[in-house]
């Protein structure tokens, strides 16, 4: 490797890359990776641990028992309610101080657990593990599309990256994964700005007949508080894209960043990313690679396309 570049993913001891799985739900991502590592001959990594902060409500214990995997529980919930808060928010002080309580704690249950980098498949609270190793996120959205400013215009939670893009006119939806960066404050600022490593192959939108101007109409009479502007078509349809993309896009895409990462394909000089087709290969600087059904595509620079 060239003296300037150093690889996203730091060398361990040279045996095969450890990672730690995170999830919150129903684990679609999480059981995709695991069922892929599980039936490959030679796998790039391998699961270490299955950690879950909402142990009633996700498929982590299941998971860890149909893939004889441990489990690390810590109910985020449970803790800050213990700590006086009923809601998990980063919006106060006392509650960022929670979060920092519920990191530390969940550090420590992870102590003696060889973790190498760590994925985030469906887990929902923001938390500075993303600065002790590296973990990837995947996002619902096509992350290299960029607003007047340079900004990532389709950054955000939940459904809001799929209605913004319906009410842009981006109907050619796409999954990201990005490597998670540590958080200051409410999060907001740091929300998925780490490195594009992939996106998925397109995926059409289903508009049901309404235009780009329909839905920044819906999106327009919700900011003007207009009545009747409570859940809408825009909603409705954000969510059916998202399960959409999940299978088309999330499912497609997550696994093979996680490998290609695994195997030491990514590395930054500080300022841009690179990727190497090959273990041994040369490094070339790009914007994000696109992975499908053939050999991943490096995109050296990406034009905004509805």
């Amino acid at each position: 490797m060239s003296e300037h570049l150093t690889n996203l993913l730091p060398a361990g001891d040279g045996g095969k890359p450890c990672a730690a799985l995170f999830l919150s739900g129903t684990g679609s991502n999480a059981e995709k990776l695991l069922a892929r590592f599980r039936a490959a001959a030679a796998p790039a990594c391998r699961i270490s641990v299955i950690v879950t902060d909402a142990p009633d409500r996700s498929s982590a214990a299941r998971l860890a028992r149909e893939y004889d995997k441990p489990l690390v529980a810590l109910d985020i919930r449970a803790f800050y309610r213990r700590g006086g808060l009923n809601s998990i928010s980063l919006a106060t002080e006392r509650g960022r101080a929670l979060r920092e309580e519920w990191t530390d704690a969940l550090r420590r249950l992870l102590r003696s657990y060889r973790i190498d980098f760590g994925i985030l498949a469906g887990f929902v609270p923001l938390t500075n593990l993303t600065g002790d190793f590296p973990c990837l996120n995947v996002h619902p959205a096509d992350l290299t599309i960029r607003d007047a400013r340079g900004g990532r215009l389709l950054a955000g939670l939940h459904r809001v990256p799929v209605e913004r893009a319906l009410a842009e006119g981006y109907w050619q939806l796409r999954s990201s994964v990005i490597q998670a960066r540590p958080y200051t404050g409410d999060g907001r600022g740091e929300m998925d700005s780490g490195w594009i490593l992939g996106i998925s192959p397109a995926v059409a939108a289903e508009t049901e007949g309404f235009s780009r101007e329909d839905f920044a109409a819906m999106r327009a009479a919700r900011r003007s508080g207009a009545a009747g502007a409570g859940p809408d078509d825009l909603a409705r349809l954000a969510e059916l894209n998202l399960e959409r993309l999940k299978q088309f896009g999330d499912h497609v895409v997550f696994p093979q960043t996680v490998e290609a990462f695994a195997r030491g394909r990514y590395a930054t000089d500080g300022n841009r990313l690179y990727f190497r087709m090959e273990e041994d290969g040369e490094f070339r600087a790009v914007e994000t690679v696109e992975f499908g059904a053939g050999t991943p595509v490096p995109v050296a620079v990406r034009e905004n396309r509805a």
